[in-house]
């Protein structure tokens, strides 16, 4: 192996390493929100406004911050975005209110901006071929919500919950430090590449339509991801009346195999590509959607000579079957969205992937409030699968739209082209 390939599986390493230890701290509340719900009596949309509070402020961040991803050292970017972290991670022990807690989750929310960065600082060490590939092995750092599933109770049962604060923070400190010593620097071409580059080359894609439909696609493949990170541990507790424990396992399966199979999409993505990738996840999602936005029914038809009761409940097996399968299909989705908007705008990566990665972490932010909000107006907990169904219909009405008229205006410039209007 040369050495700049060895460099460049180094720095997807450390990276991918580094954004899993900032997702990991981006998803917290996904397991203290429990805790906090049940100590202070949250409401289930007041609990959706808690989950909502760090999403907040790291998708409004990465739009900035992906602007400033094309201009600075990435590198750097993502030392200096962990130990900012650090001080609100070692305060958490002493909130004692619920707005202590939304105005804390905040600035933990932070975290979740080292998606942009890592994006920016990993497509300057590939060539085109391999960026499905390579966005995806980081994508996978998603993982990182399943190292609070499982740390969580760890720290919890041997330290107990005033702890995970200091935990976290020691850990961040750790992941800051190892990252700068040896994350290597993006070499001298393309630093030279991104100061040739003034801001408005930055901005001019976003005056595309496209991009905004990027945006959608990832609301829900990686918003609605998310949303369900945060939502499904109290999901399985509430209506399945599964222990924290039971909850958080099985969570953690979604998490885990989401996030490893978002490598295996990006290969599909660049074999495949990425469209077809894409649309084949949200069917399936579809389709899985529509059994699990089904609530428990019984129904009584009258017979001739007695009457009959049919029920019908989608059960916590099936239930963690489909959304294991849901999974799966985002976890490709996510890869294919990236690998399209590589394939569009290559030298972008921080402009208009920043804007696509903060619409869809606006999903993380947005549905756990929405979640909350559906299930205290209907009143049955499968009201957040009705939404998502909802969410995913319009991408991909939307996405057939855009199709349609790509082709359409592929064969008028065909026909053009053949000077179709040309009279002998």
């Amino acid at each position: 192996m040369d050495i700049q390939l060895r460099r460049s599986y180094q720095a997807l390493t450390l990276a991918t390493l580094a954004f899993a230890a900032c997702f990991s701290v981006w998803t917290l509340y996904s397991i203290i929100g429990i805790e906090v719900k049940e100590r202070l009596g949250l409401s289930a949309t007041e609990f959706g406004f808690l989950l909502a509070a760090p999403i907040f402020t790291g998708a409004i961040f990465r739009v900035p911050i992906g602007f400033m991803a094309e201009k600075v050292s990435c590198r750097n970017l993502f030392f200096w975005q962990m130990l900012l972290a650090v001080p609100p991670l070692f305060y958490l022990p002493h909130i004692e209110t619920y707005s202590g807690y939304i105005l804390i989750g905040f600035v933990l929310g932070l975290t979740g901006v080292s998606f942009t960065i890592g994006i920016r600082y990993v497509t300057d060490w590939f060539e085109t071929k391999r960026q499905g590939f390579a966005l995806g092995v980081f994508g996978a750092g998603n993982a990182g919500a399943a190292i609070t599933l499982v740390l969580v109770p760890f720290i919890v049962d041997i330290f107990g919950w005033q702890q995970i604060g200091y935990a976290y923070g020691i850990g961040m400190i750790f992941m800051a430090v190892l990252f700068r010593l040896m994350a290597p620097e993006v070499n001298e071409y393309y630093q030279k590449q991104r100061d040739s580059h003034d801001m408005a080359f930055h901005m001019a894609p976003l005056k595309d339509l496209q991009v905004w439909r990027f945006g959608l696609y990832y609301y829900f493949v990686f918003g609605s991801f998310l949303a369900l990170i945060l939502w499904l541990p109290h999901y399985y507790v509430s209506a399945y009346e599964l222990s924290l424990t039971q909850a958080m396992a099985l969570t953690l399966l979604f998490v885990t195999s989401s996030s490893m199979v978002r490598a295996v999409g990006g290969w599909f993505a660049d074999t495949y590509g990425a469209r077809a990738v894409n649309w084949t996840a949200f069917w399936i999602c579809m389709v899985c959607l529509f059994f699990l936005s089904y609530p428990p029914t019984t129904m009584i038809i009258h017979g001739v000579s007695k009457d009959v009761e049919v029920s019908f409940e989608v059960n916590v097996w099936l239930f963690t079957l489909l959304i294991f399968i849901i999974g799966i299909a985002q976890g490709f989705g996510r890869a294919s969205v990236y690998k399209t908007i590589y394939d569009y705008y290559p030298h972008h990566m921080g402009s208009v992937g920043g804007i696509v990665a903060a619409i869809g972490a606006l999903g993380g932010c947005t549905l756990p409030i929405m979640f909350g909000f559906a299930v205290d107006l209907i009143g049955v907990y499968s009201a957040c699968f009705m939404l998502l169904y909802g969410v995913l219909a319009t991408c991909m009405v939307v996405m057939y739209l855009a199709l349609r008229a790509e082709r359409h205006q592929k064969l008028v410039r065909e026909a053009i082209a053949n000077n179709f209007l040309e009279q002998d």
